[in-house]
């Protein structure tokens, strides 16, 4: 008794890329020409924090970092919450015009400060050193429950998110400020922060301390930490769509990600589409000129076969001609001859 074969089903595309929106899996394969084999191992790389080994795009894309059109969550300080009661809100209200005064006074020191010695952070070093150091830092202190950290400078994030068409959250860690120690053990550890960043995000983060991490600094301006700055591909340009400065607990981390992704998530649609349409016309134009050439091939194939028919009658014709030429030559010959005689 013969064992029957069993059909063995193959797996999806989306299923080798662990990517769920098939539109999603299409740009993937579409971007590397329909080879499974590269997207898979892109989206493994994406899932650990490694940039893109097939990225071709060296260029720091530009950064549209308009207020206006961003959407801003603060928190103040977590020691600045004011007391119940007139006199409380004395205190924050004094606190604030004290630390207005203080950041005043400090950056007035630090500018004539940096007239007579530049701040050594300016300085090009090394910026993937700069990530990977924070990174070791921060698993040292804080452990290693936290969302996926981009191992790569800032602007390979931004390519890679760019070519990927994914948000870029940008998290910038000053240790001395006194709410990033609860944001470090408490928000980022969260399991429900790191899966929904994991899932829906690239995370870069660095510290301001870095030359990489301050000259992102200069770029985002921000203005409290912790400070989160959410990145999207919009009308062809990298934008920031949302900051996010203070302490904050997971719960609200989560809403305030979720309404700037839903506010801005029919911006990586429409460039989604875009690039379908795109790569539609594309492989459009390349068949009809392919179709051309082939068209033209087969003309000049056909005007080759009539100029070689051509050539064949009239050498025939000319063979003919030269035959009845020596037919006549010989009669001639003959009459000739028997003329003398």
């Amino acid at each position: 008794m013969t064992a029957k074969a069993v059909p063995t089903s193959r797996p999806a595309p989306n299923d080798l890329t662990g990517i769920e929106d098939m539109s999603v899996c299409r740009d993937v394969l579409q971007r590397h020409g329909w080879d499974l084999e590269v997207s898979v191992q892109e989206q493994l790389n994406i899932r650990e924090g490694r940039p893109s080994v097939y990225r071709s795009d060296v260029i720091t894309p530009a950064v549209v970092n308009n207020h206006l059109e961003q959407r801003v969550f603060f928190s103040p300080p977590s020691h600045n919450y004011p007391r119940n009661g007139v006199f409380g809100l004395f205190r924050y209200v004094v606190s604030l015009l004290v630390q207005f005064c203080y950041n005043t006074f400090s950056n007035l020191l630090n500018f004539t400060f940096r007239l007579i010695q530049p701040d050594p952070r300016r300085f090009v070093t090394d910026p993937v050193r700069d990530v990977i150091e924070f990174i070791q830092t921060f698993e040292a202190k804080y452990g290693t429950e936290h969302p996926v950290f981009y191992q790569g400078t800032y602007s390979q994030a931004l390519n890679d998110a760019k070519q990927e068409l994914r948000f870029l959250l940008v998290y910038l860690h000053c240790e001395d400020h006194q709410d990033t120690e609860r944001f470090c053990r408490l928000t980022l550890p969260s399991p429900e922060v790191i899966a929904y960043i994991n899932a829906n995000m690239l995370f870069w983060a660095c510290s301001v301390t870095s030359s990489e991490g301050y000259r992102v600094s200069q770029a985002l301006r921000e203005n409290g930490y912790p400070f989160l700055a959410l990145i999207v591909l919009r009308e062809n340009r990298m934008t920031v769509v949302g900051r996010l400065e203070g302490p904050v607990e997971p719960a609200e981390l989560l809403q305030r990600l979720r309404t700037v992704v839903s506010e801005n998530e029919i911006a990586l649609i429409a460039a989604r589409a875009d690039r379908v349409e795109r790569s539609f016309n594309q492989t459009l134009r390349e068949q009809q000129d392919q179709a051309y050439l082939e068209s033209l091939q087969a003309d000049q194939e056909k005007e080759r076969r009539r100029l070689e028919e051509r050539e064949k009658k009239e050498d025939a014709e000319r063979h003919i001609r030269e035959l009845e030429q020596i037919e006549i030559d010989r009669k001639e010959v003959r009459d000739h001859t028997n003329g003398h005689r």
